[in-house]
């Protein structure tokens, strides 16, 4: 019997099921690998804001990675919502001991509207401990300025941003584009461990739906390469992956709803 591609998720639980974690396991298995989710925090949300949450005991985490380490061949790891230091030491002494396979690393410093999600205590923690393991990061235009310290105004500035970010250690650097509707794409640039250069370009599509763009993205990125798919191929289908979940947008929520899930599963992206 042919063993089945695992990935996992480490992040929170949105209780609406339009991010975080409920969004990587929905573009998990819009991929066809089997998901599995270590919990972090979990968050009472809808989709007009988030007002609740709650961080899961450090040792409950710890738990969640040993009982897993034990029982299962991962291939790939995505990481998303870590509250704070002690759980990033958590997360990156583990990813450190275990082999969770390929790492997707995909900071929660900043809301895609630019809003700030982790203090100096976290941020600092966060560039130490779990940006030299990531093989590949997806900051948004965001967190990139935050990461690099640069206004990230034109092409070449941006180049300059993703080769800082490789010198943080990871090794692949994925700049996502600013999602703006005075711009005709977005357009988002890889630069790869070899230092190359790579772009993917879809027309901005203007839509309140999407909560949960940024997770699936990374998620399918983790997908992929669970299943063995080179890098730079994982990178293009995700975006035309997400592409089609943002462009045919659900009616679900009365505010920032859901990207599709659905009917991006149905189209052959490959």
């Amino acid at each position: 019997m042919r063993e089945e591609p695992i990935a996992v998720t480490i992040a929170g639980n949105d209780s609406d099921g339009s991010a975080g974690m409920p969004a990587d396991l929905h573009a998990f298995f819009a991929r066809k690998v089997y998901g599995m989710g270590l919990l972090t925090a979990a968050v009472a949300g809808n989709t007009t804001g988030i007002y609740a949450q709650e961080v899961m005991p450090v040792d409950f985490i710890q738990k969640q990675f040993d009982v897993l380490a034990e029982d299962f061949n991962i291939k790939a790891t995505k990481t998303g919502m870590v509250a704070n230091s002690e759980i990033m030491n958590c997360v990156a002494d583990n990813l450190e001991k275990y082999d969770f396979g390929h790492l997707v690393i995909d900071p929660v410093i900043s809301t895609k509207h630019g809003n700030t999600l982790m203090g100096d205590d976290s941020y600092n923690t966060f560039t130490k401990r779990l940006v030299p393991l990531a093989e590949i990061i997806t900051p948004n235009f965001y967190e990139q300025r935050k990461l690099t310290g640069l206004e990230l105004n034109d092409l070449d500035e941006v180049k300059k941003g993703a080769k800082i970010l490789q010198d943080m250690g990871a090794k692949n650097v994925l700049m996502k584009g600013r999602h703006d509707k005075d711009a005709k794409d977005v357009v988002d640039l890889l630069l790869t461990e070899d230092g190359e250069f790579h772009t993917f370009s879809k027309p901005y599509f203007e839509t309140d739906r999407v909560n949960g763009t940024g997770d699936t993205l990374s998620a399918v990125i983790a997908a992929e390469l669970a299943k063995g798919t080179p890098l730079i191929d994982s990178v293009r289908i995700a975006k035309d992956f997400t592409y089609e979940a943002i462009s045919h947008p659900i009616n679900v929520g009365s505010k920032w709803g859901p990207i599709n899930h659905y009917e991006a599963q149905k189209k052959e992206i490959h």
